[in-house]
């Protein structure tokens, strides 16, 4: 098995990429914690490990505060003896982010609490656990759209995201001599609820759908595969890296510069 041995903190755990990574890593033999604002979502995640095997438990935080992030961290100690890998994956979009002149305030701080913040702050708590065992590996859930912009006005998770693909790659310089890898996670468009929300409509999906080579949305549970490589012994010499995992959408329109 591909982490077995190894403790693994996965946030935003209780649907979509963080579900759907927390039973892969389960299944390759990490020991999971399931960090999740959504107590039921999180507590069902770690359930669903357990049932099948495997080990797992549930922490509640809002990863956008320093305390719960704190204790998430501590909560894998304790539990697990030490934290190997870090997943910092919870992340929003809010259905009010808009362009410039449309987004309130609100919304652009309460995007970066959780999409940029929650990362220094687990980052922050977490790189002195992952130095404690010895080194291990960082994955930032960050997006396409850091690469590419988004064709739906939607300004605060587009520079959210963008903000967490800075930071990884500063992240992985800086601490490449402590053997942590620090990799940015860049899905393209997915099948999720956080996606469908903004597509309600079979027309809204086609002029999406369009601009994807693959011609289909991206699923959760391949995002989860790409993080198991990351989360590797298999991925020991890539870092700083923007992983994308996106249908060929960057590749068909971003030009080499």
């Amino acid at each position: 098995m591909r982490l077995a041995g190894k403790t693994a903190l996965i946030t935003g755990a209780g649907s979509g990429i963080g579900w759907q990574s927390a039973q892969l890593f389960a299944q390759e033999g990490a020991a999971v914690i399931a960090v999740d604002i959504n107590e039921q979502g999180g507590r069902q995640c770690a359930d669903a490990i357990l049932q099948s095997g495997g080990d797992a438990t549930y922490v509640y935080a809002d990863v956008a505060r320093a305390s719960d992030c704190q204790r998430m961290i501590a909560a894998a100690e304790a539990t697990y003896g030490k934290l190997d890998i870090l997943f910092n994956n919870a992340g929003i979009s809010h259905v009010d982010d808009d362009d410039a002149v449309h987004t309130s305030e609100a919304v652009w701080d309460l995007t970066f609490a959780v999409n940029v913040k929650s990362v220094f702050l687990g980052c922050k708590y977490g790189i002195p656990a992952l130095r404690r065992a010895g080194g291990g590996s960082i994955i930032n859930t960050a997006s396409f759209v850091a690469l590419l912009g988004a064709a739906t006005p939607q300004l605060a998770y587009t520079a959210s995201k963008g903000a967490v693909l800075a930071l990884s790659r500063e992240l992985a310089v800086l601490h490449a001599q402590d053997n942590i890898r620090v990799n940015a996670l860049c899905p393209g468009p997915l099948r999720t609820e956080l996606l469908m929300k903004y597509l309600d409509t079979d027309e809204k999906q086609r002029r999406r759908l369009v601009h994807i080579p693959m011609g289909r949305f991206g699923e959760a549970e391949e995002i989860a595969k790409a993080a198991l490589f990351l989360a590797s012994d298999e991925a020991s010499f890539v870092t700083g890296s923007s992983f994308l995992v996106d249908g060929g959408i960057t590749a068909a329109y971003v030009t080499p510069e």
